[in-house]
């Protein structure tokens, strides 16, 4: 694991146990979302109608610091989904992201689509937490659990109905797929020295299930990025930061989308 994937992971532990004391499970499992159908984001990103983007709402990462910390969760998420994006990802990490629970259960008000939950998730307790504040999928870090943990967080999201990405940064971490995965993503970022590359994406696909939907995540700035990776195989494209650093994120996400639907010639 990576120093600042450890440090994340340790901080994350933390706040899991104050917030188990906070806010018990009886209590999240109240909230008006806990008992609501989740929308698939599996058959979202296969829909022929949308572009396969996740579109990330993201104020700050701990590499480059804040993005766009004034940016409102409103206007960007119906943004993000009236340029056609197939699905919202939103990050709840305050220490490290910017983000908040609160951010999530916005974007749930006013969109109806898939939202992922992008967080640390390291217990059964952001599981359900998850489903309280109106996510219909949660992301598992492969490099930072076991495969016996990422079963384990996986087959509690799928009693909530929630659908699983399991992100993979490299070949040791193939056998931690397992049947309670909806998506498999490969994280295009090195986690030691932050680079991006997708040959990480290239060099995976041919060892992923078949009956997996498949995303690319992370490094992704052009849109025949997306022309070629979709060439490769892959249904899905998480994208944040290119559209965050933007003073419209939602404007900058339509104009790549579009540019997707017309390639530009090789």
């Amino acid at each position: 694991m990576s120093d600042i994937l450890e440090k994340i992971v340790a901080q994350k532990r933390k706040e899991v146990e104050q917030n188990k004391a906070l806010y018990p499970v009886a209590l999240l499992e109240k909230t008006i979302y806990y008992e609501t159908p989740t929308v698939s984001l599996s058959k979202y990103l296969l829909r022929p109608d949308k572009s396969g983007i996740i579109a990330e709402f993201k104020r700050k990462s701990p590499s480059k610091g804040f993005i766009n910390p004034y940016a409102q969760v409103e206007e960007v998420s119906i943004g993000y989904m009236q340029s056609g994006a197939s699905a919202l990802s939103v990050l709840t990490d305050h220490e490290f992201f910017g983000g908040s629970n609160a951010d999530l259960t916005t974007a749930r008000n006013f969109n109806f689509c898939p939202i992922l939950r992008k967080d640390f998730t390291v217990d059964p307790y952001q599981i359900v937490e998850a489903k309280s504040i109106g996510a219909d999928a949660i992301l598992l870090i492969a490099e930072a659990l076991t495969a016996t943990e990422v079963k384990a967080l996986a087959g509690t999201a799928k009693s909530l109905g929630l659908e699983v990405l399991l992100e993979l940064h490299g070949e040791e971490q193939l056998d931690k797929i397992c049947d309670e995965i909806h998506v498999v993503g490969i994280n295009n970022r090195n986690l030691k020295t932050f680079v991006t590359s997708i040959e990480s994406s290239e060099r995976l696909f041919p060892h992923l299930p078949s009956e997996k939907v498949k995303i690319s995540e992370s490094g992704i700035s052009d849109p025949d990025t997306v022309v070629h990776l979709r060439k490769v195989g892959y249904q899905g494209f998480l994208i944040g930061e290119q559209f965050m650093k933007h003073p419209e994120p939602a404007k900058a996400c339509a104009r790549f989308i579009q540019q997707i639907a017309k390639p530009t010639l090789a």
